[in-house]
């Protein structure tokens, strides 16, 4: 079983306990940082935000079939004042507990159901190559995005590509998607962008990185780009759980060389994701 099938699992299964993320993970065998990604690539939510979708619809269905102490549905779901569940209730659906009691039904709402998670991993990869990357300055276009809206990063792609070659300091042709300070929400922020000899005389609206050296696991990802969610599923909960390694605290990013064909999303490109040993 793969790291966010056994959290699934253990979500379903413990759902009224006091979960967290580090306990989650651990149940999936993984760190925490893997656990982040992991579940968002392969679900396109946050491990935590999943949970408090899952006790709120639960909540809510008891609602809707009437229950009597408003309370008692709350401490159901984990939350231990009336007031504290209103507000994440109304954040969630859009109305209060008391309304959707009474209006007696779900069908409006916007539930989360369980999610199910096929074993089988229908992208094959390649045994990647172990590398040590050098110091990079990245600069580009940058967004902050969430796994819920990180379907918006080709649009940023597209805003991007009319810098290509005119970035100034821009060093050789390569072209790189960073994705960097993600955090236990799922957040995370997004870089296209090109390698640069400084920083000094870029746009005021370019964002900047730094990558240090850092040893990555290199996978080739040969298919159309707008399939590279499915690689990035079978390396977090294929590849990487059967290796010797385990996800470093740094910046994966993806390497458009020449072969890249950014008009029609062809000819393949390298995903560098950071490693070190168990």
């Amino acid at each position: 079983m793969n790291p966010v099938s056994k959290a699934l699992w253990f979500i379903e299964s413990h759902r009224a306990d006091d979960l967290s993320l580090p306990q989650i993970a651990k149940v999936a065998g993984v760190s925490r940082f893997h656990m982040v990604r992991a579940f968002g690539v392969t679900t396109g939510q946050s491990v935590m935000r999943y949970v408090r979708g899952r006790r709120l619809t639960e909540a809510a269905k008891a609602l809707a079939k009437g229950a009597p102490d408003i309370m008692a549905v709350a401490l159901d779901a984990g939350y231990a004042s009336h007031e504290a569940f209103t507000r994440a209730f109304r954040d969630q659906f859009g109305l209060t507990p008391d309304r959707a009691r009474a209006c007696a039904s779900v069908q409006t709402l916007s539930l989360t159901e369980p999610l199910r998670m096929d074993e089988a991993t229908n992208t094959p990869l390649q045994p990647p190559r172990i590398q040590t990357g050098r110091s990079l300055l990245i600069a580009g276009l940058g967004e902050h995005f969430t796994f819920e809206t990180m379907a918006g990063i080709p649009g940023l792609w597209q805003r991007f590509r009319d810098h290509l070659g005119h970035v100034p300091g821009q060093i050789g042709t390569v072209a790189y998607g960073v994705c960097y300070n993600t955090d236990d929400a799922g957040s995370f922020d997004y870089i296209a962008g090109v390698e640069v000899a400084d920083f000094a005389t870029l746009p005021t609206d370019f964002a900047r990185l730094r990558l240090t050296e850092q040893r990555y696991a290199v996978f080739t990802h040969t298919d159309h780009v707008s399939t590279i969610r499915s690689t990035f599923m079978a390396i977090f909960n294929d590849w990487l759980p059967k290796s010797r390694y385990r996800p470093a605290d740094a910046a994966p990013f993806e390497r458009y060389d020449e072969r890249f064909d950014s008009h029609t999303g062809n000819g393949g490109f390298e995903i560098w994701i950071p490693i070190k040993a168990q």
